[in-house]
């Protein structure tokens, strides 16, 4: 027998950071979560899967309307009419305590108990599935020590929401450890909550399939589900099952031979050449790309990062033909030379050099700075400010952390112009 495991699913996440960008492709990003969850669907039926497990977070809060709830009983309809179980466990975001709004679902959707563990057996398959729902978002007990003894003779899935140990880049709910659940006796723990795929333990089977579907550029690379087989002697094979339907990349260029800004847009154009020819056709993608390296180009970049989106945007519309989109150009390079080298200059370059130098201990200055650069940041749009961090460190008055960070860039910039 086979059966899918998925977690973290959060149906019609919110699109964040995007108003800066006028070409950015909201409608594919707005459907994402969607298009990915009916992919699953899809597969679970044209792979007769034998049941469908979700381990938390389908929905990532309480709903706006009832269009999110609608979605899934339209789902979980087509898996009631392949003859498809769901055993669904809530986890932080869909707690009981964040949902205001329900649904009755079809009689194939099974929901974990929030107040205490329970079983779920399936006589025909001599399978048993225990789990607990999230009754608050911030549980920060350890559920799993409730969980009940395992049933002798049957194949036993665990089914939490957890941080488990270990996950700092998790908020900490419902903590407990591996050597935990090793020693409830269970076959295979289907875990939620940490958004990467880990295989944490194969004796007993301990693992997250990671989200269904990326929703920023913290969330890279392939993501999906688990493909899980399983016979009388145990489980068999774990293997990933991929739905997602834009896929998010970092492109790392390195631009030391660059000598020239268009030097750096032909690099961006080979590597989503690259990029586009080892992605499947049906995805999306959806590229940061980040600029490093000490090169010669670095004064001709700096300043420059809407003139270098726009081209590097031209390379992507080339080369991706409507399904490769850029988020973001991080310019982080560095100048040839280093503060020695314009030192010796002995002209005004050299001269300011080291007022950019002593700029950073220079009170009046700075304030002087901050008053400036308000005027303009007190009109950028709220969403910009949030989005910015350098934005927030002028409404705060820290601008020495700028300077410091711009002076590099200011003075290889009119050096190369000479």
């Amino acid at each position: 027998m086979k059966f899918i495991h998925a977690a973290d699913i959060h149906l019609d996440s919110p699109l964040s950071g995007l108003a800066a960008y006028k070409d950015a492709p909201s409608e594919v990003l707005r459907t994402a979560t969607r298009d990915a969850f009916t992919r699953l669907v899809d597969a679970a039926i044209d792979e007769a899967v034998d049941f469908l497990v979700i381990a938390g977070d389908l929905y990532d809060g309480n709903w706006k309307d009832y269009n999110t709830g609608h979605y899934f009983c339209r789902e979980m309809g087509r898996l009631n009419k392949a003859g498809i179980p769901v055993y669904l466990l809530f986890g932080n975001h869909d707690a009981e305590s964040e949902m205001t709004k329900k649904l009755a679902l079809p009689p194939n959707v099974h929901l974990f108990d929030a107040r205490k563990a329970s079983t779920f057996r399936i006589e025909s398959l001599r399978v048993a599935l225990h789990g607990r729902s999230f009754k608050e978002a911030a549980t920060t007990e350890n559920l799993a020590v409730g969980y009940p003894p395992p049933e002798p003779g049957w194949l036993n899935i665990g089914v939490l929401h957890t941080a488990l140990e270990g996950n700092a880049a998790h908020a900490n709910y419902a903590p407990c450890s591996l050597a935990e659940l090793t020693a409830k006796g269970y076959d295979y723990w289907a875990l939620g909550h940490v958004h990467e795929y880990a295989v944490l333990q194969r004796e007993p089977w301990i693992v997250f399939p990671g989200n269904l579907q990326g929703r920023h550029i913290r969330e890279t690379g392939p993501r999906g589900a688990l493909m899980v087989t399983a016979d009388e002697a145990g489980i068999q094979s774990v293997e990933r099952l991929l739905v997602d339907v834009l896929r998010w990349h970092v492109v790392e260029l390195d631009a030391s031979a660059a000598q020239t800004l268009d030097d750096v847009v032909r690099l961006a154009g080979q590597a989503f050449e690259t990029l586009i020819g080892a992605t499947p056709g049906d995805l999306y993608l959806s590229v940061r790309v980040r600029i490093s390296g000490k090169t010669a180009a670095h004064g001709e970049l700096f300043g420059l990062e809407p003139h270098l989106r726009a081209e590097i945007l031209g390379q992507a519309a080339a080369v991706g033909i409507d399904r490769l989109w850029v988020e973001k150009v991080r310019i982080e390079t560095e100048p040839p030379g280093d503060a020695e080298d314009i030192r010796a200059r002995s002209d005004a370059i050299a001269d300011l050099q080291m007022l950019l130098e002593e700029a950073p201990l220079d009170a009046a200055l700075l304030a002087s700075l901050v008053d400036d650069l308000r005027q303009l940041v007190d009109k950028a749009p709220l969403e910009l400010m949030q989005s910015i961090p350098e934005f927030r460190a002028i409404r705060n008055g820290d601008v020495a952390a700028i300077v410091q960070a711009v002076a590099p860039g200011l003075l290889a910039h009119l050096a190369k112009a000479g």
